[in-house]
């Protein structure tokens, strides 16, 4: 019932995840990056424990493939899983249990990993892959990443319709710079485009306000002008 993308920037060290399902809340339960670590997805039948624990052998040093094959080799109900991670070298692991459902698929480069299932067809992470790696490599990476699940939706996306889509970025510190989130929506990835468009200008004046809140810019709301 989903499809995402996991990605990295190499000019910013940036992590990105984005995913969408036909099933509410999708980003709280299947999502998961962390600064300077890696980034990683569990999906499919979903158990969300899986994604920490993806990050935690990549934070013990551990490769993409050495993290994935640590967490699958202890998983309970393995077949039933579609798992990714991608690390901080770029090298991207993927796990697709023999009991995902439907038409399930995935594709990889250089710094980018991207798995589905209920699919319309199998090329759908191909077409995601395809349009991350022609996105302009100086552009915000959540810009790029929506865009590359736009280009997913477009190439037949899931069998069914989309409800729910979210993004993280994870920068240099400890919090998301991006965690956004549409959790049940006629077209939840155009929404969440709009609200990327909302978010990114302000994204960097959070951080100032978070770590030096004299250089930290006023918005004008009331009390704050």
């Amino acid at each position: 019932m989903t499809f995402s993308l996991v990605a990295r920037c190499p000019r910013s060290g940036q992590f990105a995840v984005a995913v969408t399902s036909s099933s509410p809340a999708v980003a709280a339960r299947c999502a998961f990056a962390r600064a300077g670590i890696g980034a990683a997805t569990t999906q499919n039948v979903t158990d969300p424990r899986l994604g920490p624990q993806l990050l935690d052998a990549l934070a013990a040093g551990m490769s993409a493939d050495e993290a994935m094959a640590k967490v699958s080799g202890s998983a309970e109900y393995l077949q039933y899983r579609q798992l990714t991670v991608l690390d901080a070298q770029g090298f991207a692991a993927i796990h697709s249990g023999a009991k995902a459902l439907g038409i399930f698929a995935s594709a990889q480069a250089a710094n980018a990993v991207s798995a589905g299932n209920l699919l319309a067809n199998s090329s759908v992470p191909g077409a995601v892959i395809s349009a991350f790696v022609a996105t302009k490599p100086e552009d915000e990476l959540g810009a790029r990443v929506i865009a590359a699940m736009q280009a997913g939706l477009v190439a037949g996306g899931e069998a069914g319709p989309v409800k729910s889509a979210g993004l993280i970025v994870v920068d240099k510190e400890a919090w998301p710079i991006a965690d956004l989130r549409v959790d049940w929506h006629d077209e939840p990835l155009a929404e969440l485009a709009r609200l990327w468009e909302l978010w990114e200008p302000q994204m960097y004046d959070y951080v100032t306000r978070a770590l030096n809140p004299e250089a930290a810019p006023s918005y004008g709301v009331p009390g704050d002008e």
